[in-house]
């Protein structure tokens, strides 16, 4: 039996903040939403056409302060067509928190302080 991976789920405390984070510094745009009547939780989806696996945005009404990402070692990953380009793009943002120039990639983190990896296309 074959899995196939659909999608990496982030717990946010701001949504609008995240949504637009991952638009500019990835493209990334909604693709569906689920937002129950009472409020209580929003589930958005962002994609792109480059690949059908989505990033999942849940906001939680309840959730006070901001939440334990334990020792951050855990990352998603984006390669970037124009490497230097991007490099650039989130250098200008001032999110990116680790650069690893013998292994050619780096690391940024968004709003709530996950960490993303971008590496040179293949």
């Amino acid at each position: 039996m074959t899995f196939k991976m659909i999608h990496e789920n982030y717990n946010v405390t701001d949504l609008q903040k995240s949504i637009a984070f991952y638009q500019e510094a990835f493209g990334l745009t909604e693709t569906r939403r689920i937002a129950p009547s009472d409020g209580s939780f929003i589930i958005v989806f962002l994609g792109n056409d480059k690949s059908s696996f989505e990033l999942e945005l849940t906001w939680l009404k309840e959730k006070e302060g901001t939440y334990n990402l334990g020792d951050g070692e855990f990352h998603l990953a984006f390669e970037a067509p124009d490497f230097e380009v991007a490099h650039e793009k989130h250098k200008n943002m001032g999110c990116i928190v680790y650069e690893n120039t013998q292994m050619g990639i780096y690391f940024v983190t968004d709003p709530d302080g996950y960490w993303l990896e971008v590496v040179p296309a293949k």
